[in-house]
């Protein structure tokens, strides 16, 4: 017989070698947007840790709208304060309405 003939199959799909199997974590939060969106969560996208990161992504709940949408998060304001108690002054009452000049305020106070 040859050597050719001796050698390992190649794999017959380049997807086995990548399948990992998925968390419980990251199941339940898949579950969790399936429920709170109405959608169906399907057996595909759970066969691997990769295609269910994939759907949470395509199907993960959207960005929060409306009046308090602009508003720094709770880690940004506490990061200011800890920068204005270090270098002594106040964090402007305005940074505290719209994140994006709360993180001006702080790339400029670092």
């Amino acid at each position: 017989m040859s050597a050719v003939q001796h050698a390992a199959p190649a794999s017959s799909s380049s997807n086995d070698y990548h399948q990992v199997p998925i968390t419980e974590k990251q199941l339940a939060y898949a579950r969790q947007i399936a429920q709170r969106s109405g959608v169906v969560l399907p057996w595909e996208a759970q066969r691997d840790r990769y295609a269910l990161s994939r759907w949470i992504d395509r199907h993960k709940l959207a960005k929060p709208t409306g009046q308090f949408a602009n508003y720094p998060s709770s880690k940004q304001v506490g990061f200011a304060e800890r920068i204005a108690r270090m270098k002594r002054r106040e964090v402007p009452q305005e940074c505290f309405k719209d994140r994006i000049m709360m993180s001006k305020w702080i790339d400029a106070n670092r």
